[in-house]
């Protein structure tokens, strides 16, 4: 018999949250990576569909990542209730919450959509053939928007409900399709399916997304006591579900600011930096969404806790999710390390792109500890509600972090090793500060 600790979220439990959660999460990236690798290995032009995929990758992801923090409200608040056994609070809350994604996303698709030439041409500044690629790879991926946002706010329900095994079966079937769908469109079958280049790439990307949707409104209607039947009249906590998402709303921008101007400065950089700097990012955001399962089991747990009140529990749970994810950590550093040249050449043959890819990849590893306890205290700030603390963190680790010492970098001639150099600053600043918060704030009262 398992001995529980009356202030103490046993290993089983986070586990039971954290391990379908890092199966749930390292899919997204998974399915960038896939299309990455795919397409890096065309023989038509693949430096250049490279860098056109990894432009594209970074600008969704920005825009993904700011509109889907309702779905970390979301799960915040339902978290809360279902710790103080008030689910039927929020019941019209949800329907709410995800119409307010569908229109979000709808409105998103169609200025991003119109305004595709401009965005690659003068943000990203790409030019030439990897405009013209970009452009095409977008006006298709963008179609996944209303796909993904309604989908993660339903994650949201899950996680709050403290289940990450609905959320992990759909990622999985997705990704899995993905993959199948990104070998068989983007090189084609002879005779029977012509090859699509980056654009079956991005036709593989939405048909996964929308799989993944239909499975998770499956478990949503039969599974959790909520429909999606929006009532006219506003649920008391959308209020500040839209104040708690204004917040991570702006720290997101903020956040997507950093990713924006290391991708604009590599870009400037030649077309093997852009490259190389697309593969270290989907490389970084694997290792970013594996991590994030412990956070995200994290966010489900401290926010039941606190409407538990159980403090002292919080307290041993912001111990024990951080030796977790920190043993995760070093595997996948030491897994990297035995295999560091194959790594690279997964996602392309071109050799002065590998150059440039091994010549930092070795930064992107010994920031990962970093990166865990940053990760690890944003799921439970996020859990707790405290948007306004997070959203403050991040304004600090960008603006006085990470855009002056990559602007030394550039300035240095660093190139890419100052873009990580100014990305490990930057997950510094991020973990310091929640740290020291959380510790002055719950040492006292657990």
């Amino acid at each position: 018999m398992i001995k529980t600790h009356p202030n103490r979220v046993s290993f089983l439990e986070i586990n039971k949250l954290a391990l379908p959660a890092i199966a749930a999460g390292i899919a997204e990236p998974l399915i960038s990576i896939t299309d990455i690798a795919v397409i890096g290995n065309v023989k038509e032009h693949p430096v250049e569909a490279l860098a056109a995929a990894g432009i594209v990758g970074s600008f969704l992801s920005a825009l993904i990542w700011i509109l889907a923090q309702t779905k970390t409200a979301i799960s915040a608040m339902v978290a809360r209730h279902y710790g103080e056994k008030r689910l039927h609070a929020v019941k019209t809350l949800v329907p709410q919450v995800i119409a307010l994604n569908l229109v979000l996303s709808l409105v998103l698709l169609v200025i991003t959509t119109v305004g595709a030439h401009f965005i690659f041409s003068y943000i990203f500044e790409a030019n030439g053939l990897v405009l013209e690629y970009a452009k095409s790879y977008y006006l298709i991926r963008a179609l996944g928007y209303p796909l993904t946002l309604v989908t993660f706010a339903i994650f949201g329900v899950f996680r709050g409900m403290q289940n990450t095994h609905w959320a992990m079966i759909c990622s999985i079937t997705g990704a899995t399709v993905n993959i199948g769908l990104d070998f068989l469109l983007v090189y084609g079958i002879e005779g029977y399916v012509p090859a699509m280049h980056l654009q079956g790439a991005a036709i593989a990307s939405v048909i996964s997304q929308l799989i993944m949707l239909v499975i998770a409104v499956l478990f949503f209607v039969y599974r959790t006591p909520f429909n999606f039947k929006v009532r006219r009249v506003f649920n008391p906590n959308l209020k500040p579900l839209i104040v708690m998402s204004a917040n991570l709303f702006i720290r997101t921008f903020f956040l997507n600011v950093a990713m924006v101007v290391a991708s604009r400065l590599a870009t400037g950089y030649g077309k093997n930096v852009i490259a190389a700097q697309s593969i270290l990012m989907q490389v970084w955001f694997f290792f970013s969404f594996f991590i994030d399962g412990y956070a995200n089991a994290g966010n489900a747990i401290s926010g039941r806790l606190l409407g538990e009140k159980a403090y002292k529990k919080l307290w041993n749970l912001s111990i024990d999710i951080c030796k977790n994810a920190l043993l995760v950590a070093a595997i996948l550093i030491a897994v990297c390390a035995l295999v560091y040249n194959e790594i690279g050449e997964l996602f392309t043959k071109e050799p002065l792109v590998l150059s440039q890819f091994y010549s930092v990849f070795w930064i992107v590893l010994l920031m990962q500890p970093i990166n865990t306890i940053a990760f690890m205290f944003d799921g439970i700030f996020k859990g707790l509600g405290e948007a306004k603390f997070l959203r403050n963190v991040l304004v600090i680790a960008t603006s006085l972090g990470f855009i002056p010492t990559v602007l030394i970098g550039h300035y240095m001639g660093l190139q890419l090793y100052g873009i990580w150099i100014a990305f490990t600053v930057w997950m510094l600043v991020r973990s310091v500060g929640p740290v020291l918060k959380f510790r002055s704030k719950y040492l006292q009262v657990s």
